[in-house]
């Protein structure tokens, strides 16, 4: 899958100096956007500082990241993820000790927004680091995606219900939209957002300042990044922007995966849309955006299975979930069957709430394809997404709690029957 890319940046219509860096590393395939602030050209320094920081510091662990794309999954994506975040800390760290240094540029800082494209074959995968109120897209079948949260101000008061989107510009604190609420080099340290996802061809990605997305209709998006040579793009959104205003710097960097005929990559791309594609339909995880499926995709694993295949017994321990891709699997209790399930349907769900054992025992009733997601990897990332976790237990309380009104009911139903039967019993004693 080549990858082809291309960045523009612009001071807009209304600012004198461009605070804004961008950074393109072809050999790392890392991918950078730096917005600065501070005033007196201290948003200037500190964007510069961070990108070479990180950059360096990526580069620093360019084994690492080699050794993943030729033997894969030799280094784990947690490994590369801890790259990625000890690179933003280490900018972090040294935009603050310059600003320590110069009094002129106290309280400099600058966001952070980090795309590192690592593997190999049709084993591509995508790495963010995210600091600030910068975005990546990704457009993806005809839809775009924001694959990053801002951290602003205004997102927070949106998140608590404080304010609509549409309500921003005309609320009391609009004088503050441009409040980060988090930012590298203002203090020494920062709380970096990290994941990994799956890449797939023809995927396309857009990093933007600010001054870059205010002007973003994304439902326009995934065909303006499709359009024409890559190089042109990034032109083209930048003139986009300064025609719809430039109220502030603007910066696009571009990233296409190419399309591919090979039928080498067929079964991985169908894999991984299926997988998202199962995983949007379960109840669990009705209320969750694109961005957090693609969370929980990648920490999904993809099992397959012969015919007759024990997954799980009776009495031993649950420590995972369970997705019927394709195939079907029985549901079994001291050998009368439960039940038989087929594709879009979960079980073993409370292994990832409680540590009790198996009630059933679960056997694949032909080939089948499973989507395994374990206890251990749900936890860290609920810790790690805290709207996400109250999203999937909100979901995962009405699960429960229509299994509980069916049981209730079908018990309600069992003891009206015996009544009932002993009731007729009674009857026919008496007309004997």
């Amino acid at each position: 899958m080549e990858l082809t890319f291309a960045a523009a940046t612009d001071v807009g219509r209304t600012r004198t100096s461009n605070e804004d860096n961008f950074l393109i590393d072809k050999k790392l395939r890392l991918f950078l956007v730096a917005d600065g602030m501070g005033g007196h050209a201290a948003g200037e320094v500190a964007s510069s500082i961070a990108v070479h920081e990180i950059r360096d510091a990526v580069h620093n662990n360019r084994d690492l990241i080699e050794r993943y794309r030729v033997d894969h999954p030799g280094v784990q994506t947690y490994e590369i993820l801890q790259v990625l975040e000890h690179a933003v800390q280490a900018a972090c760290g040294a935009v603050h000790a310059r600003a320590q240094a110069e009094p002129d540029k106290r309280g400099m800082g600058t966001t952070a927004t980090v795309l590192l494209v690592a593997g190999s074959g049709d084993h591509l995968r995508g790495f963010i680091a995210h600091v600030g109120d910068s975005r990546c897209y990704l457009a993806r079948q005809s839809q775009s995606h924001v694959l990053t949260e801002d951290h602003s101000l205004m997102n927070e008061l949106v998140k608590r219900g404080k304010l609509n989107r549409e309500q921003i510009d005309s609320s009391p604190y609009k004088q503050y939209k441009n409040a980060v609420t988090r930012a590298v080099g203002v203090y020494a340290s920062v709380e970096v957002d990290t994941f990994d996802f799956d890449i797939l061809p023809g995927d396309r990605f857009l990093l933007a300042s600010d001054g870059m997305y205010a002007y973003i209709d994304e439902r326009e998006l995934p065909a303006q990044l499709a359009d024409g040579e890559v190089k042109e793009v990034p032109k083209r959104l930048v003139e986009h922007a300064n025609q719809a205003g430039g109220h502030d710097n603007i910066t696009a960097v571009v990233i296409r995966i190419g399309e591919t005929s090979s039928t080498d990559f067929a079964p991985r791309t169908t894999e991984i849309a299926l997988k998202l594609e199962v995983l949007k339909a379960m109840q669990m995880f009705r209320y969750l955006s694109y961005k957090e499926l693609v969370k929980i995709s990648a920490i999904a694993e993809m099992v397959d299975l012969a015919a007759e295949q024990v997954i799980f017994s009776k009495g031993q321990p649950g420590d995972a979930m369970y997705v019927v891709l394709a195939g079907s699997v029985r549901l079994a209790k001291d050998g009368t069957i439960v039940a038989e399930i087929g594709r879009g349907h979960h079980f073993g769900e409370m292994a990832l709430v409680d540590r009790s054992v198996r009630s059933l025992t679960a056997t694949s009733a032909e080939a089948t394809r499973l989507v395994v997601i374990h206890r251990k990897d749900f936890y860290d990332m609920i810790k790690r997404e805290p709207a996400s976790a109250v999203k999937m237990l909100w979901a995962f309380v009405q699960v429960l709690g229509a299994r509980l009104r069916k049981t209730t009911n079908d018990l309600s139903d069992a003891l009206h029957g015996d009544r009932h039967g002993e009731e007729t019993e009674q009857e026919n004693l008496f007309q004997d």
